[in-house]
């Protein structure tokens, strides 16, 4: 009785929660570093794009608002086919950045 509980009360959790951060912190360096700064020792990116440091201290952040934002086409920012899960993962990364 307690395992189906444990697994009903975990079913509703949030995808954030479920996110993988690692990995997208790897998705970052490989897809964003070239315009933002993704990790603190990151020498350079573009002058004119925040650093993912500074997007997780927005009073605003929500890492599902910013995985919604990363899977809707933007015409500043290249469209890269990212998956639900990659964007959650990219998502996660960012959140774990807020101080």
């Amino acid at each position: 009785m307690c395992l189906l509980l444990a697994v009903a009360s975990s079913s509703g959790a949030s995808s954030a929660l479920a996110a993988d951060a690692s990995h997208g912190a790897d998705l970052a360096k490989r897809w964003c570093a070239s315009c933002h700064v993704v990790a603190s020792g990151q020498a350079q990116a573009s002058a004119d794009v925040p650093s993912f440091a500074s997007v997780a201290r927005r009073p605003d952040f929500s890492p599902e608002r910013l995985a919604f934002f990363l899977l809707d086409p933007h015409p500043k920012m290249p469209n890269f086919p990212l998956s639900r899960t990659e964007a959650g993962d990219i998502a996660a990364y960012i959140g774990s950045l807020r101080p």
